[in-house]
C-alpha cells in the first residue's frame, strides 16, 4: 500500500495573525501571536490620539 497525501496528518501552525484594536479611538493593528497563547493584549502607540493606549485582540485573521 503506498501512502499518499489523503493520508497524512495536517499540520497546524505555531502562530497566528490576529487583529487588535485600540480602546480609545477604533485604530486596528494585524499582529502575530502563539497558537496556544492568552488573548493579546498590549500597549501600542494609536496615531489617531498620538499616545500610547491599550489594544484588545478582536479576532483571528489567519494561521500562518
Amino acid at each position: 500500500m503506498f501512502l499518499t497525501n489523503v493520508l497524512f496528518k495536517k499540520v497546524k501552525s505555531k502562530h497566528i495573525l490576529v487583529l487588535v484594536e485600540s480602546v480609545a479611538s477604533g485604530h486596528k493593528y494585524i499582529r502575530i501571536r502563539d497558537r496556544l497563547a492568552d488573548k493579546l493584549e498590549g500597549v501600542w502607540f494609536d496615531p489617531y490620539v498620538r499616545e500610547y493606549v491599550l489594544y484588545r485582540e478582536l479576532k483571528k485573521v489567519k494561521s500562518l
